[in-house]
């Protein structure tokens, strides 16, 4: 053997002793003990190498490092995993301590309740009995007297009905005209129609019943519309249902509609409410002019803001005429006394007006005074023919649905158990706000887990916002007709996190899991910025209420209109004529 050999075969031997042997006065230490532990092996790493090393060596060292890094990730993961179920473990225990009070109070009502009946008499019984009866018996009496009152009133109608007074055809012998109105008697106590959506009737309370008889004299003098389905052809001004028939095991539908939608007045519009955008020197002109115009001219009674009174009352005694409101409470009550609201300004003004109204909105005829204008059509210089179209009907209408959001807390006992809700025309945003980390939200609808949002955010949009951030954040453009609510990520750390969009029945859950590194905020149509800590959710869902918007031409025709002029879309020079072509064949 050579000498080279003798000395590599002793260098070994000794890296192989200083492996298996620790200090001389201790003795030599069991190998099994050094690799179990981490330390020992990272210990072992940072040795120096023999000279003699060979690369078998070598790659025992780095299979040693692989070690290393996998019982180091194996024992974050165990931590991780432990503070997670012990957080799902304290919300359990909270919970089930939460239900079991509930079920105690519960029983301790129900035992109280027995202990009470045992302890009550014959006599406190026969003594309640007789308190009771006489007020059953004229409760009977008062209810056989209404009852005739309302035969009395049933007669007079059908006389008036008789004699002209009032023009409404009943439709009964047709299903879908039935199925019509019964759809617009949710709304509707006295509306009656002919292929109607619904009547100005959609625009009171269902608490207003209870109001005195002054309230129901100041709604009467509203203006009546109905909303109707149309459609161009032979048939025009008429509804068709979307027919689906069986034939020989294939399903088919007849007859589909083009869904427009018709506003036809029924009385005369008595007010009008004016809004306008702030700090332009045009649109208080163009204000002045309206106000002037529909007073005079029209002889309408006309609400503006009480910022607008104030200007104009300055420029004019005059305008004393013009009407406004003084606290918020009264807001709540305009869609009871306005036949009409017009904006003047942007998208933000049309926004703002249907922020105002926290039920029924009455319609809204928007006047582009702003920057792109994807809801405002008419323009203001030719304002009087425009309000005189719509003042003489009939005129196409845009429903444009709402999301109605409502903010649930961790410490809430339910979901019913929410702030007070926000209604939003465009989108409702949460993003991460000030905070350097990525938002963490987990998203369901309908109690089904979707996703989990990784990124800058989430967005929930109507379709009328879908040309708004939604749109900048990769969303789609979609008609504002068309019911849904469109699902955008904001810049999500994935590569395969498209947008959705989701049928309008369903509600969206957002919820920031206990896990996320920060809080996150929401965001209504822009404005009224709320945290959502760990364990809060949000909850959205279609509202009832939708903002009917007045069309130019119709809603298809604005929509097109809007998306070629303010975002210039699909615009390219068309291809020279000029040029190679294909070979006839």
């Amino acid at each position: 053997m050579s000498p080279s050999k003798l000395d590599s075969t002793d260098s070994f031997g000794h890296e192989e002793a200083s492996v298996s042997c620790s200090k001389p006065e201790n003795g030599c230490v069991d190998s099994l003990s050094i690799f179990h532990s981490e330390k020992a092996v990272e210990e072992l790493l940072q040795q120096t190498p023999v000279a003699g090393m060979d690369e078998h060596l070598i790659e025992f060292s780095e299979a040693l490092r692989t070690v290393a890094k996998a019982l180091r990730r194996a024992a974050e993961g165990k931590a991780s995993a432990q503070a997670e179920a012990a957080e799902w473990k304290r919300r359990y225990e909270l919970e089930r301590t939460r239900n079991i009070q509930m079920e105690r109070k519960g029983n301790n009502n129900c035992e109280m309740v027995q202990h009470w009946w045992i302890r009550s008499s014959l006599d406190n019984a026969m003594d309640m009995l007789r308190i009771m009866l006489p007020c059953l018996f004229f409760w009977e009496v008062g209810k056989e007297q209404n009852k005739r009152i309302a035969e009395a009133r049933m007669a007079e109608q059908f006389s008036a009905e008789k004699n002209g007074d009032i023009d409404c055809e009943r439709v009964k012998n047709s299903d879908n005209q039935s199925m019509l109105q019964n759809e617009s008697n949710e709304y509707s106590e006295t509306g009656c129609m002919k292929h109607g959506i619904w009547s100005h009737e959609v625009l009171r309370d269902r608490e207003s019943d209870s109001n005195s008889n002054a309230d129901r004299n100041k709604i009467m003098r509203k203006a009546s519309f109905k909303l109707s389905w149309w459609c161009n052809g032979e048939n025009g001004d008429q509804h068709k249902h979307d027919i689906v028939s069986f034939e020989r095991g294939n399903i088919t539908t007849a007859e589909r509609s083009s869904k427009q939608i018709s506003l036809k007045w029924e009385s005369d519009p008595q007010t009008v409410l004016i809004l306008t955008k702030p700090n332009s020197v045009s649109v208080r002109i163009l204000c002045v002019q309206m106000v002037r115009w529909l007073r005079e001219r029209k002889k309408l009674n006309v609400y503006v803001e009480p910022r607008v009174k104030v200007e104009l009352v300055a420029e004019s005694s005059n305008f004393s005429y013009v009407q406004t409101w003084k606290d918020d409470s009264e807001i709540s009550h305009l869609h009871m006394k306005v036949d009409l609201v017009i904006t003047l300004g942007g998208d933000g003004t049309v926004l703002w007006a249907a922020s105002m109204f926290k039920g029924p909105v009455p319609p809204i005829v928007p006047f582009s005074l702003g920057s792109l204008g994807f809801m405002t059509p008419f323009h203001s210089e030719h304002f009087k023919d425009c309000l005189d179209s719509v003042l003489r009907g009939p005129i196409s209408i845009t429903l444009r649905h709402r999301l109605l959001c409502r903010v649930v807390r961790d410490a809430a006992k339910n979901e019913y158990e929410t702030e007070e809700p926000f209604l939003v025309l465009n989108e409702v945003t949460i993003d991460r706000g000030i905070s350097s980390y990525l938002t963490n939200l987990e998203c369901y609808c309908d109690n089904s887990f979707v996703t989990c949002v990784q990124g800058d955010g989430l967005i929930l949009s109507t379709t009328s916002g879908s040309t708004a951030y939604s749109l900048a954040a990769g969303g789609s453009m979609v008609h504002p007709q068309v019911p849904g609510i469109l699902f955008t990520p904001i810049c999500p750390h994935s590569l395969s996190f498209r947008p959705l969009i989701l049928p309008e029945h369903v509600t969206v859950r957002i919820m920031v899991p206990f896990n996320s590194r920060s809080p996150a905020w929401a965001s209504f149509d822009g404005k009224d910025r709320k945290l959502l800590a760990a364990g809060d959710a949000l909850l959205c869902s279609m509202a009832p209420w939708p903002v009917p918007t007045a069309c130019q031409v119709d809603s298809t025709n604005d929509f097109l209109r809007s998306i070629h002029d303010g975002l210039h879309w699909n615009l390219r020079k068309t291809q020279s004529f000029d040029g190679p072509r294909d070979r006839d064949l």
